[in-house]
């Protein structure tokens, strides 16, 4: 398969959007929960939580265009907290489903079945049945004017995993709670370790870590 540019361009859309989201690879999944002011709790699942830097400890997050109402967005802008949490492989169903257009007085954690959990100091809500739990305040709103979406850059609050999950060196082995990754838009999968290695130095070749 060879396509150019304008051959991609002139693509039906649906096929398009397939074929470019899968293209980009398998990512992390996340769940997204928000609330509004008025008290309506949101959960969304995205694919495309970016590290931003560490210190201070940051992760963006790219929205589409908001030409249609975007729940999380809003809620986000208008609160400025919120939470990602990373489901369980098992969960890739439920995590799915959020991705439906409920109207916008319906929880989708009540509508897909997870649950609620609040942390002192973060107004948005966690998914209890979450390994991965991240409370976020937001810091800036970039908007990229190329096709019009939208980069939310938030500072991490709050992070609660297993100690399990925690190597001596700071590395945190999501594999171990079987975290969901996905493909595109509705292919989704769970991670194996093949190995971590030490930090590349030209002078000799790269030694297996022990995790």
């Amino acid at each position: 398969m060879k396509l150019t540019k304008t051959e991609i361009e002139n693509l039906q859309q649906r096929y398009r959007a397939t074929l470019i989201n899968s293209l980009s690879g398998v990512r992390q999944q996340v769940l997204v929960g928000t609330k509004s002011k008025e008290g309506f709790t949101n959960l969304a699942i995205f694919n495309s939580i970016l590290h931003i830097g560490a210190h201070p400890a940051m992760y963006g997050l790219l929205f589409r265009p908001d030409t249609v109402r975007r729940d999380t967005l809003n809620n986000i802008l208008e609160t400025k907290s919120y939470t990602i949490c990373y489901p369980k492989a098992a969960d890739y169903k439920k995590a799915h489903q959020t991705s439906a257009k409920y109207d916008h007085n319906v929880s989708e954690f009540g509508a897909t079945g997870f649950t609620e959990t609040y942390r002192d100091g973060i107004y948005a809500p966690f998914v209890s049945e979450a390994p991965v739990k991240i409370g976020m305040a937001f810091e800036q709103r970039v908007d990229i004017p190329l096709n019009g979406t939208i980069m939310i850059i938030g500072s991490i609050q709050t992070v609660e995993f297993e100690d399990a999950l925690l190597s001596s060196d700071g590395y945190v082995a999501l594999d171990k709670a079987d975290i969901l990754t996905g493909c595109g838009l509705d292919s989704y999968f769970s991670i194996q370790p093949i190995g971590r290695l030490s930090y590349a130095k030209p002078e000799r070749d790269p030694q297996p870590l022990i995790v």
